[in-house]
């Protein structure tokens, strides 16, 4: 009943500022929830004895580049995120089995979560309209993958999906998400983007693939840094990184799609 009332409440608010908010409203909302997702990430990788200080100012320059400035300048902020990584690895002077892995992370943080929340703020400031319905497309498509695996799985779940990572998700589950996700993008594609039917199923599908891959993806970074929930922050829920985490491998091949259909259309 938590989760169902605590969704009653934070659905209404994202969709309000993304429709009735100037897109500056959209930048401050998913800045907050870079903010957070970044704090969870680093706790994350501390309970695996990592840091990402680096990392976390990486994917703040990030985000500014792709909801402001120009995702052109994206490279150039990982190549000096990666030279600042590499620079305080040799000013601490000892080699270590964790340089490694605190490099690796260091780097993962902006591209996991900096690159696609600055993504899903470019879709609301750079299409015509404002970037309003597009930007409530995807969203509509992840809640309703993310339902239909649920209650698909509840109905006709048998074979786990991925056992060691997420137990209770199912192949059926899967397949359900997939097709209502696909369903729902396509039923709402044909009537915002000048694409042909086949293209509008294959990104639904791929939107729907990407956002399990997303969820199982931080449910394994969460099982192996030995957590439930990336944090407490949201009654029923967890994390902000619990709830964005399909959004976070969708945005990105979403706004290229958006780029292509637009290229195009020129």
């Amino acid at each position: 009943m938590t989760r169902v009332l605590t969704a009653l409440v934070l659905l209404p608010i994202v969709i309000g500022v993304i429709w009735f908010l100037p897109s500056q409203g959209t930048l401050v909302l998913a800045a907050i929830a870079g903010v957070l997702a970044c704090f969870e990430f680093r706790d994350l990788a501390g309970a695996l004895q990592i840091r990402i200080p680096v990392g976390i100012c990486a994917a703040a320059v990030v985000f500014v580049c792709c909801a402001m400035w120009s995702s052109a300048a994206v490279p150039f902020v990982l190549l000096a995120a990666l030279i600042v990584t590499g620079a305080v690895a040799v000013a601490g002077g000892r080699p270590s089995p964790g340089v490694l892995a605190d490099a690796a992370a260091t780097m993962f943080a902006p591209i996991y979560i900096g690159l696609p929340l600055g993504a899903l703020v470019a879709i609301r400031t750079e299409w015509s309209g404002g970037g309003r319905l597009p930007l409530l497309l995807l969203l509509a498509v992840i809640v309703v993958s993310d339902s239909a695996q649920y209650y698909t799985g509840r109905a006709f779940g048998k074979r786990p999906l991925s056992p060691a990572i997420s137990p209770k998700k199912t192949i059926e589950g899967a397949v359900g998400g997939v097709v209502f996700g696909t369903a729902a993008f396509a039923a709402g594609g044909v009537y915002l983007f000048p694409a042909p039917l086949w293209m509008l199923l294959l990104l639904g599908a791929a939107m729907s693939l990407l956002g399990i891959v997303g969820d199982l993806f931080e449910s394994l970074l969460k099982r192996s840094a030995g957590v439930k929930d990336s944090s407490q922050l949201i009654p029923g829920h967890g994390g902000v990184l619990d709830r964005i985490d399909s959004w976070l491998f969708a945005a990105p091949v979403y706004y290229m799609f958006l780029s292509a259909v637009t290229r195009t259309a020129g």
